[in-house]
């Protein structure tokens, strides 16, 4: 496809994005039965819901385009869902896995809310107020599930800390850095 107009520009990202959601319609429930925090669980579950809502609002903003809601692969989620795939296929503590989960999950909505950003000011410069509008109202959603993953990871990191984390400060915490003297020594970063 040759790109020359900011208009085919911007139907070839949506192309990109179509795809992507339509990929994680697919991935989320998946991440989500691997969860072992209840929370955790909810929100991706959840999030499986507004998904298919962004899918939908997507095809809106193709029809307002007039062009078919069309999808063009995605590699970069499809990357990302692969990433996710393997870090739920890890012998971790639930703790541990939640934690990975939500790593996973974050990367997919930074790369969502910089498709979205994107996708959306070119929708503005070309004068596109509905579509600039249906693509920020997605991005907003993709921020707010971004925040919500930090609550539930700071929430799972603080148990963590009071509970079983011992571990985790052996492991995690210390590292090597030279004294004055130049010897190394071991600090922790409480």
């Amino acid at each position: 496809m040759k790109i020359n107009s900011l208009t085919t520009l911007l139907q070839e990202e949506m192309k990109d994005i179509y795809d992507a959601e339509k990929r994680l319609v697919r991935a989320l429930p998946k991440m989500a039965k691997a969860a072992s925090s209840e929370e955790l669980r909810q929100a991706l579950q959840e999030h499986v819901e507004v998904t298919k809502g962004q899918v939908q609002r997507l095809e809106q903003a193709f029809e307002l385009l007039g062009v078919p809601a069309k999808a063009k692969p995605c590699a970069g989620m499809k990357g990302l869902i692969e990433e996710g795939e393997e870090v739920m296929k890890e012998d971790a503590s639930d703790e541990l896995m939640d934690a990975a989960i939500i790593g996973a999950a974050q990367r997919v909505e930074h790369y969502e809310m910089a498709a979205y950003g994107t996708a959306r000011t070119f929708a503005e410069r070309l004068g596109n107020d509905e579509v600039a509008s249906l693509l920020e109202e997605t991005l907003n959603e993709e921020k707010e599930t971004d925040q919500k993953l930090t609550q539930i990871s700071e929430q799972l990191l603080q148990a963590m800390d009071e509970g079983s984390g011992e571990e985790m400060q052996s492991e995690g915490r210390s590292s090597s850095k030279k004294s004055s003297g130049g010897k190394k020594t071991r600090t922790s970063r409480a």
